[in-house]
Formats: C-alpha cells, sequence, structure tokens
C-alpha cells in the first residue's frame, strides 16, 4: 500500500543548505533568526538548551535529534545559561578544525552538535510542511545520529553525484525522524498516520486519488461512523478529510504540471476529475491560476 508519509517528503524535494559543527564550553548562549527554513540538530556529545519559535525549552543530550520544518527563531544555551545581562549574544568562534566554539574556546567542549538548515524543492512546500509536526524530538536514535554523520560527511566531500547522495540521505533522514515521534506530533500527517483507523483512510485517498471519494466511504474504510470519523480525522490531520483530499490531489496535479510530461486531462484523471475542464476549475480557484499557465511558469521558471 502506498506510503503517504514517504510521498509527502519526496514531494517536497529537502536539500541541505548549510551545515556545522558547533560546540559550547562554559557558560554561553547564542540565538538566530530565519526565515521559515527546515532547521534540524544532533547532539553528538554532552547537553545543552534549545528553544524553538518561541516554545519551551528542551535539554538535549548525546543522540537526541530535532527537526523544525519551519524554523523562526531558535535560541541555544548551556544547560546553566547565562543570566541576560550577563553575557553579550556573541557569534561563534571559528576554529582551526573547521567548527565554531561558543563560550571558552581554551577549553575542551562540554557539548558538540551538528546544525543544518535545508531548502524544499517544491513550490508546494508551504502546503505539505502544515501536513508536518511543527516540532519533531526524537531521543538517543543511534539511526538518526548515523544518517546524520553520513549527511555531514558528503557535505563536506566532492564526490561524483553529490548533489543526489545529498538529497537521498536528507529524504531518509526525514522519514526516520517523522515515523519516530507519531504519537506525540502535533496535529497533521504524522499524527493521523499513528491512528490506525485514520491511517486505512489517509493510504486510501493517496493510494488511488483518482476516485471520487466521499466522506462516508473513507469512513467505512477506518470502520467509523461518519461523524466520528470526520471528527477524528479533523483533531488529528488539522483540517477536514474533504479538505485533505483535495490538498492532496493539488500538490499532485502540481508536480505533474512542473514536469510538463503528460496532458492537463491525463492531469485530471488522475487526481480525480471528469474532465479537464472540471479540472481546470478546480485548480485555478485553489491554486490562483489555471493549469496551463502553471505549467508555462515552472517552465520558464527552470529556463531562467
Amino acid at each position: 500500500m502506498t506510503d503517504p508519509l514517504a510521498e509527502v517528503v519526496t514531494l517536497l524535494q529537502p536539500m541541505p543548505t548549510f551545515s556545522k559543527v558547533v560546540s559550547g564550553a562554559g557558560r554561553w548562549c547564542a540565538s538566530r533568526a530565519e526565515a521559515g527554513q527546515p532547521f534540524y540538530c544532533v547532539v553528538l556529545e554532552g547537553s545543552l538548551r534549545l528553544s524553538v519559535n518561541g516554545g519551551e525549552p528542551h535539554i538535549l543530550q548525546a543522540d537526541d535529534f530535532v527537526l523544525v520544518p519551519r524554523v523562526f527563531n531558535f535560541a541555544m544555551s548551556s544547560v546553566d545559561p547565562p543570566d541576560d545581562d550577563e553575557f553579550p549574544n556573541l557569534a561563534p568562534t571559528a576554529l582551526p578544525d573547521g567548527s565554531f566554539r561558543f563560550g571558552d574556546a581554551s577549553v575542551a567542549p562540554e557539548a558538540q552538535w551538528l546544525a543544518g538548515l535545508c531548502a524544499f524543492g517544491s513550490a508546494d512546500a508551504a502546503l505539505l510542511v502544515s501536513l508536518l509536526p511543527e516540532l519533531v524530538l526524537v531521543r538517543g536514535d543511534s539511526r538518526l545520529a548515523t544518517l546524520v554523520k553520513l549527511l555531514r560527511d558528503e557535505l563536506r566531500a566532492q564526490r561524483p553525484a553529490r548533489e543526489v547522495v545529498l538529497a537521498r540521505l536528507l529524504e531518509v533522514l526525514f522519514i526516520e525522524a517523522l515515523r519516530s515521534t507519531q504519537t506525540g506530533a502535533s496535529p497533521g500527517l504524522v499524527r493521523g498516520l499513528a491512528d490506525a483507523r485514520l491511517a486505512l483512510a489517509i493510504r486510501y485517498m493517496h493510494e488511488s486519488p483518482e476516485k471520487p471519494w466521499t466522506v462516508a466511504q473513507l469512513a467505512k474504510a477506518a470502520a467509523l461512523s461518519r461523524s466520528s470519523f470526520f471528527e477524528r480525522f479533523s483533531r488529528a490531520v488539522g483540517i477536514a478529510p474533504m479538505e485533505y483530499l483535495l490538498s492532496w490531489r493539488m500538490a499532485i496535479a502540481k508536480s505533474l504540471l512542473r514536469r510538463n510530461e503528460v496532458g492537463v486531462a491525463t492531469i485530471a484523471a488522475r487526481v480525480g476529475y471528469r474532465s479537464a475542464s472540471a479540472f481546470s476549475v478546480a485548480f485555478t480557484r485553489h491554486v490562483g491560476v489555471a493549469p496551463t499557465r502553471y505549467a508555462q511558469d515552472a517552465a520558464d521558471a527552470v529556463a531562467g
């Protein structure tokens, strides 16, 4: 059966843009503002405090992994942070080995971590990210730590097919992180998939988006009453079932239009519309431009 989580991550097209090894010693603090990019961090040794997007701070320890699909600001510090007026929020010191240090650069580090930012290649990133948890925290997972170390090594090297390997590693990293934290996730796709009954309905929608699904049919697939299914789905995923289905169909349509391999009529059938005209009306209402215009704009952007 289709794996919705893998499909969403694949459509996102994650690509690392920045990664560095950082360490801290003594009492230190640092903060940064970002433009809603995906952020990840894995603690290699020691422990530190991390707060993301103004949320409550987390104490991270070795092999803990954090993934934030959209980060606008984050603050890091030693476990015992300095007072606000005790130390200025300074930039890290560059060390001879290419890493960076917060705090005292003359002593052995008390914490070391790998932090990175990445970008999503998909034009539907905002939609797809809305289906993911706001923050993923996985504790003590050596598989994730190994994946991040592989990612770091590939970033530093200049091997053939480097960009392809980086993209695949990041996809696997995202999937591993997301499937490791299903039960505690905020509303979204991951939380929906953690509910065995809802997961069946979600997989049916992903496996056969061309079918004329109704709430009643999806509720039957989930072995729930129509009202129970609607309420349970909306609470777990954060949007109503038909809204999710429409969003998923349009994400597929956009991907097919950008690839420009099949015509509008074929795409319409692929995402559940009986005619190209009906699809065009729905697509234009949802996206703001007609399918042919969207495809042309995508082609023009690629051409430069």
